[in-house]
C-alpha cells in the first residue's frame, strides 16, 4: 500500500470533531527523538501541518521511547515521559491495585479520553473506591492492557476536548497509534530487578508486519510478562507488641506494603487495513489481554479486630459505677438451642476446649492478613470503512465492541458469621464493562470568500453496560453466628449477593460539526460544536474555539476556549460495595451505596448529573536559533464535579435497613459513601517544552509541568477538609525532566534527570495520619550497543542512585515504610537488561 494514500485515508476518517490540524511537539523526554517534528496527528483534516501550526499543545512520544525503559507497565512508562501524567503504585487499594487510576493535569483518570487509532477505547470494569483522593470513585480505561511494542507513537493532547470527542475529555486525550508496517518486525527479551533484589520483571515481546494481498497489511504484536511483588514494610506497632507479649504466631512483617504480584500478563494486538480501490480502505484492529494480580490487605489483630476476634461490651472496669465500652474476646455459641449466652465469660482457651464455643483465635492465633486480587480479561474489536467520494467528501464509518472484566478473589480470610464452617478463600464476584460504538464521520475541503475552509461533522451512537456478577455463596452468606456479633461476608471485601448483582445500561447519541477557516497566510480560526443526549440524564451542548497566529519566523501564538462535560458511568450511578479502610484511626468497614438509595438521600444523595467544565489555553511557540520552545498556560474549571462523598456515619436503624436490602457486610458498617456532584474546582498550570541540539549526535530536551488545583465551592455535608486537601495537594504541583541523548558509531546513550515536587498525603486515606513529603530527584541511565544492524543489547537503570521518598512518620500504624502515594514510587532503583532483534 502506498504510504501517502494510507495517511490521507486515516486523516479523513479520524473521529475528532476539530477540523484544524493539531500538529505536534516531540516530547522532550523521548530517548531517541528529542526534536520538534512535523507529524500528522489524529483530528487532522489538512495534510502537512507542522509543529508550528499547532493550535493546542500535544506531546508526541515515539514507540521506541516506551520500549527503551526498564518497567513493563505502560502506565509507568508514560509517567516517565510526560510530566503532566501521574500514576501511583497503589499497594493496598482494593480493586485499584488491579487497574491503577492515572491522572492527566491533576484530574481523575476518567477525565482523560483514551483512543486507539483514533477510536474511543472502552473503560475498565474497575471502580477505584480508594483512588488516593484525586481519583476516588473514578472509572477510567485500562492502559496497561496495551503492549508497548505495538505502538507506533502516542499523542497526548493537553487540552479540553469534550466538544471534539465527547464525554471524558475534560483533562485531555491520549491517542495510541498502532504500528502499521507490512513487513519486518522485532523480538525483545527483558529482565529487570530492584536494588533491593525483589520485584523482578521478566518480559518477552514480539511484533511482525505482513502484507495483506498486494494492497494492505496486517501487523501483529504480543507481550508476555511476569512481575514479582516487592515489600517496603516495617513491623506494625500492634504486631510488634503481640510478639513482645509472647505471641509467636504473628508474621514478620504482619502486613506487606509493596507492588502487587502480576502473573500471566498476556497481551495481543492486531492492526490491519486493505485498499478495496483507489478511494476506499477497509480496516480492522483489536486486542485481547489477561492477567492475574495478587496483593495485600490490612492485618487483623487477634486481640482487637471487631466482629472476628473481639466485640464491644459495656462494663464498669474502674468501679466508678459508670459502664464503659470496652473490647473483649468474641466467642460464639455453636449450639443455638442452648442460647447465645452460654459462652459468655469464657476465655479463648476455654472455648478451644469446648465443643459448643468457638473463637477464630483457634484458626488464626497470630491474626491474619487477607490477600486480595483478581483475574482480568480485556478485549476489543474495531471495524471500519473509510475513503473519499467522487465529490470530494471524505468519510469514515466504523463500529466497535469493547469488554473489560475482573473476577475478584480473596483468601487467607473468613466469613466470620459462619464460624468454624467458614472457608478461607472466596470468589466475591466480578465487575464487567461492555461498550458498543457506531460512528459516521464526514469531511470536506471548500472555500469561503476565496479563503480555504475545512468542514467536518458526523454522528455517534454508544451503549454502555456495567455488570455485577454474584459471588460464591460463602462470600456473602449470613451465617449462624451473625446475631452474636460476628461479621457477615468475606472479611476485607464482601461478596456480591443476589440483591446487589445485576446489569446497568445506558445509551447516548451525538451530532457534531466543526470548521476551520484559513483567514490569512498567518491567521487561522477553528470551531467545533457537539450535541449529545443520554438516556439517563438528558442532553448537553458544548463548543470549542481555537486560533493560531504566526507573528514572525521566530514566534507564533495559539489559544483555545471550550466547554466540556463528563457523564457519570452506569457503574458509578448504581454500584454497592463494602470494603475495609482506616477511618478515625482504626480499621473499619466502609460501604459505597447508590446516591439514590434512601439512606444516601437523607445525607444529600441524588441522581447524578454530568460534570460541566470550561477550559482555556494560551501558548507561544518560539524558534530562537537552535532552541525550539513551547510555553502553554491552561485553566480548567469544573463545576458539579463527580466523586465520592466524605464518610457518612450510620445509625443502627440505617444499618439495619441496608442489611434488609441485602448489602453483604452492612451489619458491621460504621461509615458509608456515595457518589455526588457537590463541589467545584479550578485547575490552572503551565507546560514548558524545549529542545536544543548540543552537537551533530547529541540533543538536550526539557519538559516541565506546573499545576495548581483549588476547590472553589463545596457542600460541607458531603465534603470534608481531608478530601479537599487531597484534591488540592495530593499530587506534586511541579514535575519536570531533562534528557540528554547521544548516538555514536554503533552505540547510543541516554541520561535523564527527573524532578518531583512536594505533596500531601492522608496516610491510609485517614485524616488522623497527615504527612507532607518533600521534593525528590531521580536519575535514569541507559546505554545500547549494536552488534549488527539487527541485534542490539541494552542496559539501564531507572532511579539509578536508588533514591527513596521521605520516610513515613506513621509507619508503625500499618507498616508502610514510605508514603503510599509517592509520585516517584517507593521501590528504589530498577536495573534492567534488554536484547532486541530486528528483522
Amino acid at each position: 500500500m502506498k504510504e501517502n494514500k494510507r495517511r490521507r485515508l486515516t486523516a479523513c476518517g479520524a473521529p475528532s470533531l476539530l477540523a484544524i490540524s493539531i500538529a505536534a511537539l516531540s516530547s522532550p523526554a523521548i530517548a531517541q527523538e528529542a526534536l520538534l517534528e512535523e507529524v500528522i496527528t489524529i483530528g487532522t483534516r489538512v495534510e502537512g501541518r507542522s509543529a508550528t501550526d499547532s493550535a493546542a499543545p500535544i506531546d508526541i512520544v515515539s514507540g521506541e521511547a516506551f520500549v527503551n525503559q526498564g518497567d513493563g507497565d505502560l502506565n509507568n512508562l508514560l509517567r516517565n515521559l510526560v510530566p503532566s501524567y501521574n500514576v501511583n503504585t497503589m499497594p493496598i487499594s482494593d480493586a485499584a491495585s488491579i487497574v491503577r487510576p492515572a491522572n492527566l493535569r491533576g484530574l481523575p483518570s476518567d477525565s482523560t479520553l483514551v483512543l486507539v487509532n483514533g477510536k474511543r477505547r472502552h473503560r475498565a470494569a474497575v471502580i477505584s473506591f480508594l483512588g488516593n483522593g484525586v481519583s476516588d470513585g473514578a472509572q477510567g480505561p485500562d492502559i496497561s492492557s496495551i503492549p508497548a511494542i505495538a505502538l507506533k507513537q502516542v499523542e497526548v493532547l493537553r487540552d479540553g476536548a469534550a466538544a471534539q470527542y465527547g464525554s471524558d475529555a475534560i483533562a485531555g486525550v491520549i491517542n495510541f497509534q498502532l504500528k502499521d508496517a507490512a513487513e519486518g518486525g522485532a523480538v525483545e527479551v527483558k529482565h529487570a530487578t530492584t536494588n533491593a533484589g525483589d520485584g523482578d520483571q521478566s518480559m518477552v515481546a514480539a511484533n511482525v508486519g505482513l502484507p495483506l494481498t498486494g494492497d494492505g497489511f496486517v501487523n501483529f504484536s504480543m507481550e508476555y510478562r511476569e512481575q514479582d511483588a516487592t515489600s517496603r514494610s516495617v513491623q506494625r506497632d500492634d504486631a510488634a507488641q503481640l510478639i513482645e507479649n509472647g505471641n509467636s504466631f504473628v508474621a514478620s512483617p504482619a502486613q506487606i506494603w509493596g507492588q502487587p504480584e502480576v502473573e500471566d500478563d498476556t497481551k495481543f494486538f492486531v492492526n490491519s487495513a486493505i485498499e478495496l480501490s483507489d478511494a476506499v480502505e477497509l480496516y480492522a484492529f483489536g486486542n485481547y489481554a489477561s492477567r492475574s494480580t495478587d496483593g495485600g490487605f490490612y492485618f487483623r489483630n487477634p486481640e482487637t479486630r471487631e466482629g472476628v476476634f473481639a466485640t464491644k461490651v459495656l462494663r464498669d472496669e474502674d468501679g466508678d459505677g459508670i459502664p464503659e465500652e470496652i473490647l473483649v474476646p468474641l466467642i460464639g455459641d455453636l449450639d443455638a438451642s442452648n442460647g447465645i449466652d452460654d459462652c459468655a465469660g469464657f476465655t479463648v482457651a476455654e472455648a478451644h476446649d469446648s465443643n459448643e464455643c468457638f473463637s477464630f483465635v483457634e484458626m488464626f492465633p497470630g491474626g491474619f492478613t487477607p490477600r486480595f486480587g483478581g483475574e482480568l480479561e480485556d478485549y476489543s474489536m474495531v471495524f471500519g470503512l473509510r475513503g473519499e467520494l467522487a465529490n470530494g467528501i471524505g468519510y469514515d464509518v466504523s463500529a466497535s465492541r469493547g469488554h473489560n472484566r475482573v473476577d475478584f478473589n480473596i483468601y487467607n480470610t473468613v466469613n466470620a458469621s459462619l464460624g468454624p464452617d467458614s472457608p478461607t478463600a472466596f470468589s466475591p464476584g466480578s465487575y464487567a464493562q461492555n461498550e458498543t460504538n457506531f460512528n459516521i464521520d464526514l469531511s470536506k475541503t471548500t472555500e469561503f470568500a476565496g479563503m480555504p475552509l475545512y468542514l467536518a461533522g458526523g454522528f455517534e451512537w454508544r451503549e454502555e453496560e456495567f455488570q455485577v456478577k454474584m459471588g460464591d455463596r460463602a462470600s456473602w452468606e449470613v451465617g449462624p453466628l451473625t446475631e452474636q456479633g460476628f461479621l457477615i461476608g468475606s472479611n476485607g471485601f464482601s461478596g456480591f449477593g443476589p440483591e446487589v448483582a445485576g446489569a446497568f445500561e445506558r445509551d447516548n447519541i451525538a451530532l457534531y460539526s466543526d470548521s476551520e477557516l484559513q483567514a490569512t497566510d498567518n491567521l487561522r480560526f477553528g470551531a467545533a460544536l457537539r450535541w449529545e443526549d443520554f438516556s439517563d440524564f438528558g442532553s448537553t451542548f458544548n463548543f470549542k474555539l481555537s486560533g493560531h497566529y504566526v507573528v514572525s519566523d521566530m514566534l507564533a501564538l495559539r489559544s483555545t476556549l471550550s466547554t466540556g462535560f463528563r457523564a457519570p458511568t452506569p457503574g458509578q450511578s448504581n454500584i454497592s460495595n463494602v470494603t475495609t479502610a482506616f477511618t478515625d484511626g482504626k480499621l473499619q468497614n466502609l460501604g459505597t451505596i447508590p446516591p439514590t438509595n434512601p439512606i444516601a438521600v437523607l445525607k444529600g444523595g441524588k441522581q447524578l448529573q454530568p460534570e460541566e467544565s470550561g477550559s482555556f489555553t494560551l501558548g507561544a511557540i518560539v524558534a530562537a536559533g537552535d532552541w525550539e520552545v513551547t510555553l502553554d498556560y491552561f485553566l480548567i474549571a469544573v463545576s458539579d464535579r463527580l466523586s465520592q462523598s466524605a464518610e457518612q456515619e450510620l445509625s443502627d436503624e440505617e444499618r439495619a435497613q441496608l442489611v434488609a436490602e441485602g448489602i453483604s457486610g452492612a451489619d458491621s458498617l460504621n461509615f458509608f459513601r456515595f457518589y455526588t456532584n457537590d463541589f467545584d474546582t479550578k485547575t490552572q498550570g503551565i507546560d514548558l517544552v524545549a529542545t536544543y541540539p548540543l552537537g551533530d549526535a547529541t540533543d538536550l530536551s526539557f519538559a516541565m509541568n506546573w499545576k495548581d488545583t483549588e476547590v472553589t465551592d463545596f457542600n460541607p455535608e458531603t465534603m470534608d477538609d481531608k478530601r479537599i486537601r487531597q484534591l488540592e495537594d495530593g499530587l506534586p504541583n511541579l514535575r519536570g525532566n531533562a534528557t540528554i541523548t547521544h548516538a555514536g558509531d554503533g552505540w547510543r546513550g541516554l541520561v535523564r534527570l527527573n524532578y518531583y515536587g512536594s505533596y500531601w498525603e492522608a496516610h491510609l486515606d485517614d485524616k488522623d495520619f497527615p504527612l507532607t513529603a518533600g521534593e525528590e530527584w531521580t536519575v535514569d541511565l541507559e546505554g545500547a550497543y549494536d552488534f549488527s544492524e539487527s541485534l542490539s543489547l541494552i542496559a539501564g537503570a531507572e532511579n539509578l542512585l536508588n533514591n527513596y521518598p521521605d520516610k513515613n512518620p506513621w509507619a508503625g500504624v500499618a507498616g508502610a515504610e514510605y508514603p503510599e502515594t509517592a509520585p516517584m514510587g517507593f521501590n528504589g532503583a530498577l536495573y534492567y537488561v534488554r536484547a532486541q532483534w530486528n528483522f
